[in-house]
């Protein structure tokens, strides 16, 4: 009797275990370790006050994911799931308190204080009488028709008082008593003119008294040189008589130091680059200001009607200027705007210089006394 293995082997191929495949790859890459590492991601703050950092970015997939057969392994009961990384979104991070997504916080830069304004002097003008004025636009030089080659100075004054000029060629202030001193007084010597007191009166220096400009460059009169020596100077000084025999006289006088420039037709003006006004034993540097004008005290009522208009305050024009700024004098204003300009800048609103001081400045009306 036979028997047969068939059934058998057929049993045991059926039965036979096969081999388990390979797992799969990681789903993580390498990069190369000669690339420079990524800059440190930023830590941010949940609202429990924990620093969580950001995850790294997921790395480009450089090759397909691998397929998984899972009816290979099925009927040996053995299951393959791949693990799966958390999801990533760009420009948020996970609180891991309660699982939800929170957008970074921007943290902007505060804000730099700045400094407070310097403060600004506010004093009032000392009015002080000028008893005689020379017209600096005025200035000239005239041919001396009996001595030719010579010139003679003119230019136009107002006086109330009687008083003289002095015309010195070449001469400079000496700083302690305030005199002025002839640079070459051989040559040129001072000439003293006596005058009546008017308004608007006409000046000419006598004929033979005059300059002869021909030893000199334009360079040299034109400025003054490094010691302070002035090509033209002229004095006006008044002489007012005491009340009483027991007090002395008193002298005033307006010193114009001056530059001499050629035009274009020959002839040679002055260029006024300084005027001093000595009052009582001071001495006070003259200079103009922008939008202050006092020539309509001597005109008429309808004059101060027209002109109404520019005494006004240019910025809330309403109330009359009656305050300047500083030392550049480009802008004059009333002192409630004065006032609020200085709280608001330390800066000429017009030249942009820095404001030093405000200076109140009462123009006297037509009906007051000079």
């Amino acid at each position: 009797m036979g028997i047969s293995f068939s059934n058998r082997r057929r049993d045991h191929r059926h039965h036979r275990y096969h081999n388990q495949p390979p797992p799969p790859p990681p789903l993580y890459y390498y990069s190369d370790p000669t690339s420079q590492q990524p800059p440190p991601q930023p830590q941010h703050s949940n609202e429990y006050g924990q620093n969580l950092s950001l995850p790294p970015p997921p790395p480009p997939l450089s090759q397909p994911p691998p397929q998984i057969n899972y009816g290979q392994n099925y009927n040996q009961n053995q299951y393959y799931c791949p693990h799966q990384s958390s999801p990533y979104i760009s420009g948020y991070h996970q609180n891991v308190w309660n699982n939800t997504m929170m957008r970074p916080v921007l943290i902007r830069p505060t804000p730099v204080p700045q400094p407070p304004l310097p403060y600004v002097e506010h004093q009032n003008a000392k009015k002080v009488r000028n008893d005689v004025n020379v017209h600096k636009d005025t200035v000239r030089l005239e041919p001396d028709d009996l001595h030719p080659g010579y010139h003679l100075v003119s230019f136009v004054f107002d006086a109330s008082f009687d008083g003289s000029f002095t015309i010195t060629f070449f001469a400079k202030e000496e700083e302690k008593n305030w005199t002025i001193v002839p640079h070459l007084p051989e040559a040129f010597p001072p000439t003293k003119v006596p005058f009546q007191k008017g308004t608007a009166q006409k000046f000419l220096q006598p004929p033979g008294t005059g300059i002869d400009l021909g030893f000199f460059s334009l360079d040299d009169l034109s400025k003054p040189s490094p010691e302070e020596v002035y090509p033209l100077v002229i004095t006006a000084e008044t002489v007012i008589s005491p009340n009483s025999d027991s007090e002395e006289p008193l002298v005033h006088q307006q010193i114009t130091q001056a530059g001499l420039e050629k035009t274009g037709d020959g002839s040679y003006k002055g260029k006024v680059m300084k005027q001093i006004l000595l009052f009582e034993g001071a001495r006070y540097e003259l200079h103009e200001l922008y939008g202050i004008d006092n020539s309509n005290t001597q005109g008429s009522a309808s004059s101060d009607l027209e002109d109404s208009s520019d005494k006004e305050c240019v910025i809330c024009l309403t109330e009359p200027k009656d305050t300047a700024i500083m030392p550049c004098r480009h802008l004059c204003l009333c002192s409630d705007c004065a006032k609020e300009l200085r709280f608001q800048s330390n800066k000429c609103p017009i030249c942009r210089e820095p404001i030093k001081e405000l200076i109140v400045i009462k123009v006297e009306s037509s009906d007051e006394q000079l």
